[in-house]
């Protein structure tokens, strides 16, 4: 599922190929900045309560996440499914190494 996501994802894609993988970078942090900001305004306008109609909106915004995602996968030459797999790898290795917690990229 999560490869023929990214094929129709990047069949949206229109970007200027010299700077492609800048571009999805970029638009990966301005998406998550977005539905960073619909968190805040739960806490700010909402006193944390997460309603129907917020919930909507920062859905949406995961899904402009998932895009960039997938296509920044695109510009690595890489397949969501294959950056899935090596993120539950590496959790999975932190979990039995008794790692999770902490910090840093080579727990």
């Amino acid at each position: 599922h999560l490869n023929q996501y990214q094929k129709e994802a990047i069949k949206t894609a229109v970007y200027p190929e010299a700077d492609a993988l800048l571009y999805t970078v970029l638009g990966l942090n301005g998406e998550a900045g977005e539905l960073a900001e619909k968190a805040k305004k739960m806490i700010r306008d909402d006193a944390g309560i997460l309603y129907e109609e917020r919930r909507l909106a920062m859905i949406k915004e995961l899904g402009d996440v998932l895009w960039y995602v997938a296509t920044t996968a695109k510009e690595l030459n890489v397949t969501l499914q294959e950056v899935a797999q090596t993120n539950v790898d590496k959790l999975r290795s932190r979990q039995q190494r008794g790692k999770l917690k902490g910090s840093g990229d080579d727990r």
